[in-house]
């Protein structure tokens, strides 16, 4: 197999050959077709996320097909078509996985992070945390859904069932979770960097019923915002612009520092939560929500051999929608 490997934090990935990997009991192995490239890929890459497993794979929005099984998984799942998310495995018995919120789980292990991911041609995986995905689809297209999609689905259900919805941060998840929000009927509300022209035109395109700057307030108070850009000062700007009770959700895994505001932005009952992960629930609803709302995504193709390009273009905000990876 070939790989795209992280062997240093800041360092620049190496293209490298590996001997095939093999499933163990419980697992499976994908051929993989694409592979989107995450913001959270960065934050690993740059080292804002701690203890990476190195070397590393990074990348956890798989598309592929499986091609093995381990012991305990059906020899029928070979030939079908499978993503493999960020949340890779989980322990199953702390209190957390008991209470259906495995996403907190003690124990974890992160596609991408704490075990190899995607930006290579073969990967492997807990068959738990494969989920079955279409054929008839294109694997390109569905890349961004295992983790722009998922975390953006359960940003929108930790905002609440308001109709003006605001979107810091225009990128993969936004164009997503836009589409799913018109569908419901709920309107959205696109903020981006100041004087981005080529963000609010992509945000147009996605059908935002107002796009401005994230220094501006929208021309309504929210119901609820989601923050997808991993920039602390978003958080007080975007209680500003959330009616009384609103809720402001952050999308991310990593941001950096809120600053020191007034009490005043917070009082009124206004909320601010944040999103971890994701459950194997999430995508039980979401896929089938994206299916229904006839979700497109934007996508830009790169070779694998090219994921550094990629990571560059994502870090300097060259990118409209999701960069995808294919062997």
């Amino acid at each position: 197999m070939k790989a795209m490997v992280l062997h240093e934090v800041g360092n620049p990935l190496e293209l490298v050959e590996r001997p095939d990997p093999e499933p163990k009991a419980g697992e499976l192995r994908v051929r993989i077709e694409a592979c989107a490239v995450c913001r959270t890929d960065l934050h690993v890459v740059d080292g804002d996320l701690p203890n990476p497993k190195l070397p590393l794979v990074p990348g956890h929005e798989v598309v592929g097909i499986v091609d093995a099984v381990g012991e305990g998984v059906p020899s029928a799942r070979i030939g079908s078509r499978v993503g493999i998310p960020w949340l890779g495995h989980t322990c199953g018995h702390c209190g957390y996985c008991k209470s259906r919120a495995e996403n907190l789980c003690d124990d974890p292990l992160f596609t991408g992070y704490t075990r190899d991911g995607g930006f290579a041609t073969h990967a492997v995986a807990d068959a738990a945390y494969a989920f079955d995905l279409p054929m008839a689809a294109d694997p390109v297209a569905l890349a961004p859904l295992l983790c722009a999609g998922l975390i953006g689905w359960r940003s929108l259900k930790k905002a609440g069932e308001g109709r003006r919805i605001g979107l810091y941060g225009f990128g993969a998840a936004a164009h997503i979770i836009a589409q799913v929000c018109r569908w419901q009927g709920r309107q959205v509300y696109a903020f981006t960097r100041p004087d981005d022209k080529q963000a609010q035109a992509f945000a147009q395109e996605f059908g935002a019923a107002w796009v401005g700057g994230s220094d501006e307030l929208p021309p309504a108070p929210l119901d609820a915002a989601i923050i997808f850009a991993p920039v602390g000062s978003l958080v007080p700007a975007a209680l500003k612009a959330v009616k009384k009770g609103g809720r402001v959700v952050c999308g991310g895994i990593h941001m950096s520092d809120i600053p020191q505001m007034p009490y005043a932005l917070l009082w009124e009952e206004r909320q601010v939560v944040s999103v971890a992960n994701l459950t194997r629930e999430d995508a039980q609803e979401f896929f089938p929500t994206a299916a229904a709302a006839n979700v497109r995504t934007h996508t830009v193709v790169y070779p694998l051999a090219d994921a550094n390009r990629a990571l560059d273009d994502l870090r300097e905000g060259r990118l409209s929608g999701a960069a995808v990876l294919i062997p």
